[in-house]
């Protein structure tokens, strides 16, 4: 079953949805018949097909706490909350679109699992061995940025994706999908693979990546196809390669400075299995992994020996 077949043509909602990841999203919805309306500030306006609809308000500000009229006058098919980031902007998305929305989709990161508390020396005990699958153990300790955070109003201080996962799946009235994403890189984020390069002392560490194209059709086939309802995914390239591996097919960068890594356990991989996307929805990359990094490094085909 492909995404196109799985549902007929749909109105939806994108909170968010003009950086990096998004304007992919909207894309290739619209690429697929699908009418759009995008629920951002108005501060990026990224390059989107014409007949996208655009809601703007100042409300559309991380964490977003309440919705604008405008958006919440029609129905929709599928919301697609691209940057929900703890519990407030988790429940008023929950109350604002429980009966307006058939479902919804809520992007969230792999630092939930128990296994980046370890990497990060934030959670005590030994290093995970194994990929991290959906059902591994979560992190005990929340809020794993609020030391970084300038303030209380600073959005880091009450990221936490544990909890809106939470929410969002607890709510019997608004089918939830969650999407665990790697870290992404394309052109206009991580561009120059500085995830790559700075753990380069390193060599046998592994973090799953995933190129931003492949992301956003992850994003669009689980909020499209049926079997996705009440599940969650993790997304990203079916093999994860070690540090070294992923350098030996890269233009050489010693430029690109390793910084201070000495909190980190390098023996706790954050490595994904992505099986259960590719076996329940039939996910595969549109994009390969040696394309992924031509477009992303800008270079000719023969500068990346993949």
């Amino acid at each position: 079953m492909t995404a196109a077949d799985s549902i007929s043509k749909m109105r939806v909602v994108i909170i968010g949805g003009t950086k990096f990841i998004g304007p992919h999203v909207v894309r290739q919805f619209v690429d697929q018949g699908h009418q759009v309306v995008v629920y951002h500030r108005g501060q990026t306006e990224a390059s989107l097909p014409e007949d996208v609809k655009h809601i703007h308000s100042q409300s559309a500000s991380i964490p977003i706490v309440s919705f604008a009229d405008a958006l919440l006058v029609e129905r929709c098919e599928v919301v697609i909350h691209m940057i929900a980031m703890g519990e407030v902007d988790a429940r008023a998305t929950v109350e604002a679109f429980r009966t307006r929305a058939q479902r919804l989709v809520v992007l969230s990161s792999g630092d939930v699992y128990l296994a980046y508390g370890r990497f990060t020396r934030s959670e005590p005990g030994p290093p995970l061995n194994g990929l991290l699958r959906e059902d591994s153990p979560l992190r005990s300790v929340f809020y794993p940025y609020r030391k970084k955070a300038a303030s209380k109003e600073d959005w880091t201080y009450c990221y936490e994706k544990i909890l809106v996962e939470q929410i969002v799946c607890s709510d019997s009235e608004l089918p939830t999908t969650v999407l665990r994403l790697p870290k992404v890189y394309g052109p206009g984020g991580n561009a120059d693979l500085k995830t790559a390069y700075s753990f380069r002392n390193h060599p046998d560490w592994r973090w799953t990546h995933g190129y931003v194209e492949n992301v956003a059709a992850a994003i669009v086939l689980a909020a499209m196809h049926p079997k996705a309802i009440g599940r969650i995914y993790n997304v990203g390239e079916q093999y994860t390669p070690t540090i070294a591996e992923r350098l030996a097919s890269l233009p050489d960068h010693a430029d690109i400075p390793s910084g201070d890594q000495s909190n980190f356990d390098f023996r706790q991989n954050m490595a994904y299995d992505t099986n259960r996307i590719r076996e329940e929805l039939g996910y595969t990359e549109p994009v390969s992994y040696e394309e992924g990094l031509r477009r992303t490094m800008g270079s000719e085909p023969n500068a990346i020996n993949v």
